[in-house]
């Protein structure tokens, strides 16, 4: 019996961090095992949002490839490729795009929220509003039956499934509806206490090294009615206690008492976390280290997945061809 087959993707915007390793790349590592997992480095959805300056996509493409690797993606497991160097996504994309309704492409529920959260960006573009379009065909083109996601992007998935259910209606059942794998998300913050996020410049990242991890853990925001050693401390409120949730586990409980009683400083439990931290962190970044060296293996890991995807995105574009009459 042959494995479902699974996608997802991630944009090329620079080296990914712990709230990306936590909300996707470690549950992907995992779903390897156990399903035919597609994985796209989606270059061209980060044009929708960077198109004004495209100059670090090509290094950070390569970034992320290594950071994938080291982190545990096999490519003896799954399928490592670049969106753009399948071009029959771009095809796919047109054709859904002349089939989608408007109103459903401003109903997305970030394009909105988006619009006005990048209000320095000049993303009222028509690649902007239509990139679920782009999703839809990154999931179709590759057959893919199961989407990882975390619950706030299940109106995302279900926007592709409308879309397949359009086009099937059109053009007779081509497409299966793709299903959701519901991730299991750990939430870290970022080091100021708000979302962990590139643009905050607050992320802690899978590249740093055990000393930048050191660094960065000095300066997390810790809670603001704790002055002294001794002053009993709020742990629901402590960015540094969020962190401890996913890397002190065994020790959860006893860190949460000392730190409510005031047992422990604030110093002495960043410590705990930062040495915690680089423990678990390290075979990744040991692994990265060495793959850094070796750029000729990352290329040959894309190259190989690219061409394993192609003649999926050919096979499944000759049905799309066909259906819409277009074929020659």
């Amino acid at each position: 019996m042959s494995k479902k087959r699974v996608m997802s993707g991630m944009r090329p915007t620079g080296s990914l961090h712990l709230g990306n390793y936590f909300g996707a790349l470690e549950n992907w590592v995992k779903l390897q095992d156990e399903y035919d997992c597609f994985y796209s480095i989606v270059d061209w959805h980060a044009l929708t949002t960077a198109y004004e300056d495209t100059s670090n996509i090509k290094e950070n493409i390569f970034e992320i490839a290594i950071d994938w690797l080291s982190a545990g993606l096999d490519p003896d497991k799954c399928t490592i490729y670049i969106q753009s160097s399948i071009k029959e996504i771009a095809e796919l994309h047109l054709i859904l795009s002349m089939i989608v309704p408007l109103s459903w492409l401003e109903r997305c529920p970030t394009y909105k929220d988006q619009l006005n959260q990048l209000k320095d960006k000049h993303i009222a573009t028509y690649g902007f509003l239509g990139y679920p379009c782009l999703q839809a065909a990154d999931i179709l083109i590759c057959n893919a039956q199961l989407v990882p996601v975390g619950e706030d992007q299940l109106p995302h998935l279900e926007l592709s499934r409308e879309i397949v259910r359009r086009f099937n209606y059109l053009y007779g059942e081509v497409f299966n509806e793709p299903q959701a794998i519901l991730n299991e998300v750990k939430v870290l913050p970022g080091l100021d206490g708000r979302k962990m996020s590139k643009s905050y410049q607050n992320t802690i990242t899978l590249s740093d090294s055990p000393e930048d991890i050191k660094n960065k853990v000095k300066v997390m925001v810790t809670d603001p009615a704790r002055i002294r050693k001794t002053d009993p401390g709020h742990p629901s409120v402590c960015s540094v206690y969020a962190f401890h949730k996913v890397f002190s586990d065994k020790d959860i409980d006893t860190i949460k008492e000392q730190c409510t009683k005031g047992a422990i400083g604030c110093v002495q439990c960043k410590k705990m976390l930062a040495d915690n931290m680089i423990k678990y962190l390290e075979p990744i970044y040991t692994k990265r280290k060495e793959i850094e060296q070796k750029p000729y293996y990352v290329r040959e890991v894309l190259e190989n997945g690219t061409k394993k995807a192609t003649k999926i995105a050919k096979h499944t574009m000759g049905k799309v061809r066909e259906a819409v009459k277009i074929n020659i």
